[in-house]
């Protein structure tokens, strides 16, 4: 299974703001979305992500306000990304490796999507559903179609 079943399935929406925006502005932004981070993007460049942990870590725990703070200021900024071609099993890899919950999707430098662990999570039940229906039905006498 590659990051391309995922974006067909879900779509290819992409939530971001500028890093000038204040995280005031990405949080509300976020919050109307109900998603867990938004990508950082200046024109089609991805400069970098901000996530619920960064706001936490960098704005809460430093006594920063999220109306004067800028995006750039509190980011990630080394984004880590898959590419449409990448397997579930790496972006499962990555994202339990390095910690992080959502991947942006680059196909020749241009942002064409995100995943998030649970749409990974949500392909992999599938995926072992739909093996387990055909074994079953082989077993119970039935052939693949």
């Amino acid at each position: 299974m590659q990051v391309k079943e995922i974006l067909n399935q879900k779509g290819r929406d992409i939530f971001a703001v500028k890093p000038d925006s204040t995280v005031y502005e990405a949080i509300a932004k976020m919050a109307e979305y109900n998603i867990g981070a938004l990508l950082v993007m200046e024109d089609s460049n991805l400069k970098g992500i901000l996530s619920e942990r960064d706001y936490r870590n960098r704005v809460i725990l430093e006594g920063r306000t999220s109306k004067t703070t800028e995006v750039q200021e509190i980011m990630t900024k080394d984004v880590i990304r898959v590419e449409p071609t990448d397997t579930v099993n790496l972006c499962m890899q990555l994202m339990t490796e390095k910690k992080i919950r959502h991947l942006p999707v680059v196909d020749n430098e241009q942002v064409v999507g995100v995943i998030s662990i649970g749409d990974v999570v949500k392909t992999v039940i599938a995926h072992q559903k739909s093996e387990i229906d055909s074994l079953r039905n082989y077993i119970g006498g039935g052939y693949p179609t």
